[in-house]
C-alpha cells in the first residue's frame, strides 16, 4: 500500500504530500481497487489554505500578462502529458482511452483560451470634479470542487479562471477520481509559484471541511443539486462567494421535418456520450408523433452497433458507470420501469453480480411524464423517449422540471427551432447540435441547475469582486 500511496501525492506549498492512510480508487470496469490516493486530515487542508493565502498576496500583484502566460503554459503542459494522464483517467473513470485523452487535451486548450481573456474595466464618470473607475479585483482563495464524470477538464476550467483573475486555489477532486488530477497538478509546479495551486484529496469528510473553512473566500462547485444545496448552506456561514454548476434533466425536442437517418446518431450520442454521465446529456427525448416510431427504430439500430466494455480496450465506445453508488441509482430506475410494466425497446436488463459497473444502453418507450425515469436525472445510459403532437404541449412538458441546465431543438426550419428554443427555461439551448461549449462562452443553469456561470468573460468575472474607485480632483476641492 505504501508504494501506491507514494505514486500519488497531494501538492501543498509546491511540495508532494502523502498521508498515513489512503482511500481506495476503484477501476469501474473491474469493480475493484487498483490504487490508493491520500486521505487528507484537517491539518492538511489547513496547511493548503494557509499556503494559498500566503501565495495569493504575491500572485495578485503580478501583472495580468504574467499570470496569463503562466496559465497558458499550464495548458501546454497538460497537452504534452495527455498520453500519460489519459491512461490514469481511463482506469479511474472508465471512459474509453480516446475520450480520456480528448478530455486532457481539452483541459489544456481551456487553460490556453482562458489565458487570452482580459478582465474588463470601465470609467463611469470623468468630469471636472472626479474620475470614477469600475475595477474587478481577485476574491482571494478559491476552493474548487470537481466531479467524477469529467474530473480534469471541469477542474481546470475552474483553476484557469481563478488564476487568470489573480486568485490562488485549493483544488479538491472527487474521491472516486482523484488520481489524474493529483498527477496533473504535480506536473505544473515548476510553472506556478509555490502555493498558488494546491490539491488535496480525501474521503467524504473533506468536502464539508473545505466549504466551511474560514480561510476560503469562494467556492466553485460542480456536482449534484442535492450536494450543491449543502455547499450553499455551508458557504453561508461566512458569506463565501459561490458558483454552482448542478444537475439537469435536459430535454431534446425533435420536430417532424428532420432527416431521420442523419439525425439518429447525433441524438444517440447526445444522450449516451460518456455512458450518459454528463450534466448536459439529453435525458428526456421528445419526438413529434409523425416520426416517433421511425426515430425510435433508427436509435435502436444505431445502439446495436455501439461497443460497450473496458475503456482501455481497443474499439470500445462506451465504458461502465463510474461508481457503485451511481450504478445502483441507474439500475434502480430500470427496476422501477420494469415493475411499472414500461416497455424497453433497447436494454432494460442487467447483471448485478457481473464484474464492473456495466449497464446496457437502455431506451424506454413513451413512459408517462410523471414516472421517475422521466422526472428524475438518471445520469447513466438510460433514456426515456416520448411523443408529442403540438409545440405548446412539448414546450410546457420540457419546462416542467425543477432543473434548467441545457436543451436542444432539432429541425430543418431554423426560425421555427429558434422560436421553440427561446421559450425553454434553461441556460443553454443548442439547435441541430449538442454539447458544443467553448472557453469563450458562459455556461450555467437556471432554476435548480445552479448559480452563476463558468467560462467566458462572465465566468471570469465570477472569480472577482467589483470595486468602484472614485478620485476627486484636487482642483475640485479648492
Amino acid at each position: 500500500m505504501k508504494d501506491l500511496l507514494d505514486n500519488f501525492a497531494m501538492t501543498i506549498r509546491g511540495e508532494r504530500r502523502t498521508t498515513a492512510q489512503g482511500i481506495e480508487v476503484i477501476n469501474p470496469a473491474a469493480g475493484r481497487a487498483f490504487a490508493f490516493a491520500p486521505d487528507a486530515e484537517k491539518s492538511h487542508l489547513d496547511d493548503a489554505v494557509a499556503s494559498a493565502r500566503e501565495a495569493f498576496r504575491g500572485w495578485r500583484q503580478r501583472p495580468d500578462s504574467v499570470r496569463r502566460d503562466a496559465v497558458h503554459a499550464c495548458g501546454t503542459r497538460l497537452i504534452e502529458c495527455a498520453g500519460e494522464l489519459a491512461q490514469i483517467l481511463t482506469r479511474e473513470q472508465g471512459k474509453p482511452l480516446g475520450d480520456a485523452r480528448e478530455e486532457i487535451v481539452g483541459a489544456g486548450v481551456w487553460c490556453q483560451a482562458m489565458a487570452s481573456q482580459l478582465l474588463p474595466g470601465s470609467i463611469v464618470e470623468d468630469s471636472a470634479d472626479r474620475l470614477t473607475e469600475i475595477r474587478h479585483v481577485p476574491i482571494g482563495v478559491v476552493g474548487a470542487i470537481a466531479p467524477w464524470n469529467y474530473p480534469v477538464i471541469l477542474a481546470f476550467g475552474k483553476v484557469a479562471s481563478a488564476l487568470v483573475a489573480g486568485n490562488s486555489v485549493v483544488l479538491k477532486p472527487s474521491p472516486y477520481t482523484p488520481l489524474t488530477t493529483l498527477k496533473a497538478v504535480e506536473l505544473l509546479q515548476d510553472i506556478l509559484p509555490p502555493g498558488v495551486l494546491n490539491v488535496v484529496s480525501g474521503s467524504d469528510r473533506l468536502g464539508p471541511w473545505l466549504t466551511e473553512h474560514e480561510g476560503i473566500d469562494k467556492i466553485s462547485f460542480t456536482g449534484s443539486t442535492a450536494t450543491g444545496k449543502a455547499v450553499m448552506r455551508s458557504a453561508a456561514t461566512s458569506l463565501k462567494r459561490i458558483t454552482l454548476e448542478l444537475g439537469g434533466n435536459d430535454p431534446a425536442i425533435v420536430l417532424p421535418d428532420v432527416d431521420i437517418n442523419e439525425i439518429a446518431p447525433h441524438l444517440f450520442w447526445a444522450a449516451f456520450r460518456n455512458s450518459g454521465q454528463i450534466c448536459m446529456a439529453t435525458k428526456r427525448l421528445f419526438v413529434h408523433d409523425d416520426i416517433y416510431d421511425a426515430i425510435k427504430d433508427a436509435l435502436v439500430r444505431y445502439a446495436s452497433t455501439v461497443r460497450i466494455g473496458d475503456g482501455a480496450l481497443e474499439g470500445v465506445q462506451l465504458g461502465p458507470v463510474q461508481n457503485a453508488r451511481q450504478f445502483e441509482r441507474v439500475v434502480g430506475l430500470i427496476d422501477d420501469c420494469n415493475k411499472r410494466g414500461l416497455n424497453f425497446v433497447a436494454g432494460g436488463e442487467f447483471r448485478r453480480n457481473a464484474p464492473g459497473y456495466f449497464v446496457p444502453i437502455s431506451i424506454v418507450d413513451n413512459p408517462p411524464d410523471d414516472t421517475p425515469v422521466v422526472a428524475e436525472e438518471a445520469f447513466g445510459p438510460l433514456l426515456p423517449m416520448m411523443s408529442f403532437q403540438t409545440i405548446d404541449d412539448v414546450i410546457a412538458r420540457a419546462n416542467n422540471s425543477p432543473y434548467g441546465l441545457t436543451a436542444s431543438v432539432w429541425s430543418k426550419n431554423v426560425p421555427a427551432a429558434k422560436d421553440v428554443a427561446r421559450q425553454l427555461d434553461c441556460g443553454t439551448v443548442w439547435i441541430n447540435e449538442v454539447h458544443h461549449l467553448t472557453p469563450l462562452m458562459p455556461f450555467g443553469g437556471h432554476k435548480q441547475s445552479g448559480l452563476g456561470v463558468e467560462s467566458g468573460t462572465e465566468g471570469l468575472l465570477e472569480y472577482t469582486n467589483t470595486q468602484t474607485l472614485t478620485t476627486r480632483h484636487a482642483t475640485a476641492m479648492a
